[in-house]
């Protein structure tokens, strides 16, 4: 692939071969030189179209492969391709996973542009910290701007959704109308859909999908995911509720109107046993499950006596929809 994102001009220096990620191919051009596409609007929101998408994930999977040549300095097409990408997540166009039928389909490529913006982008100081009334004002120093930055009441009122003092978006992060956001924390990449909350001091980590009307409580950590790329993010699908401290790391799916009680904690070797019928999954929460903390008796020492109990998470019971929206959280965690 890399032979066929470049060539080697007759004076030597490389030239790029990469598809404009707007509207044209770009070929034989010195990277310097690569004509840079309109800026995309920021109050445009229409679906990407499928010749364009494939335009722009065909870039962004030629410029992985040479990634070990870019910096800070890297101008262009890659450049183009990489702020294309991150745009269309930070507005919703796009996402790192999406439903498919009864799956969920992730789509590495955004991942990658992701990770290619660490490449692209330098260190910079990032003002808004706490004022010392000596010192003066104090700052941060990253490479990821705010999803705020240069927000207007305008915007936000565009936007449609409630971002209470003290939490933090990062750009590349969509969050849709009617979402809440307490002082928390959503990292690049994510997605939170409509109606729902973050409470106070939860965090969404990097690519992490929540759907709609979902509660991620006080505290909770919902894990992140951008290596190793064949990973999959944590999905949170709607009308779930997670419980105060509870953790969701390593790809796990909570699926459709499922109740995670306070502290539970799932990951992808995290054994769940459905209590009704014994089974044991791995990785995934069905359908309207309600789970707490459990524990499962360990193997004997060697001396014969009991070994020590091992975490498990337990589903207690299963509910339908029409029981699961007219329950309180408190009556269905009455196991």
């Amino acid at each position: 692939m890399i032979a066929e994102l470049r060539e080697r001009s007759e004076d030597g220096k490389f030239i790029q071969l990469i598809h404009n990620p707007v509207n044209q191919l770009t070929v034989g051009l010195p990277v310097t030189h690569v004509p840079v596409p309109p800026n995309l609007s920021l109050d445009q929101k229409p679906d990407p179209e499928p010749a364009m998408t494939s335009d722009l994930q065909n870039a962004i999977e030629s410029a992985w492969e040479i990634r070990d040549q870019l910096n800070t300095g890297t101008q262009g097409a890659v450049r183009d391709a990489v702020d294309a990408a991150l745009t269309g997540l930070d507005e919703g166009r796009f996402r790192v996973a999406e439903r498919a039928g009864d799956d969920w389909q992730v789509n590495q490529w955004l991942k990658k542009a992701v990770l290619l913006s660490f490449r692209l982008n330098d260190m910079t100081t990032i003002p808004g910290g706490p004022v010392d009334p000596a010192l003066g004002p104090s700052v941060w120093f990253d490479k990821v701007p705010s999803k705020f930055a240069g927000w207007d009441d305008a915007r936000f009122r565009t936007a449609g959704f409630r971002a209470v003092p003290n939490c933090v978006v990062r750009r590349s992060a969509y969050i849709a109308p009617g979402v809440v956001l307490m002082p928390s924390f959503v990292n690049i990449g994510a997605y939170v859909d409509s109606g729902t909350m973050i409470d106070t001091w939860a965090t969404v980590g990097s690519c992490a999908q929540i759907g709609k009307n979902c509660h991620i409580s006080g505290g909770a950590g919902i894990g992140g995911v951008l290596e190793p790329l064949q990973a999959g993010p944590v999905v949170i699908e709607d009308n779930c509720f997670i419980g105060a401290r509870a953790e969701v790391a390593e790809g796990v799916r909570v699926e459709t109107g499922s109740v995670l009680s306070m502290g539970v904690y799932l990951g992808a070797s995290t054994r769940i046993v459905n209590r009704e019928t014994g089974d044991i999954l791995y990785g995934r929460v069905p359908p309207y499950s309600v789970v707490v903390s459990g524990t499962m008796p360990g193997k004997a020492l060697p001396d014969g006596s009991p070994g020590p109990s091992l975490y498990c998470a337990v589903i207690v019971k299963q509910v339908d929809e029409k029981t699961r929206s007219k329950t309180s959280i408190n009556e269905l965690l009455r196991a």
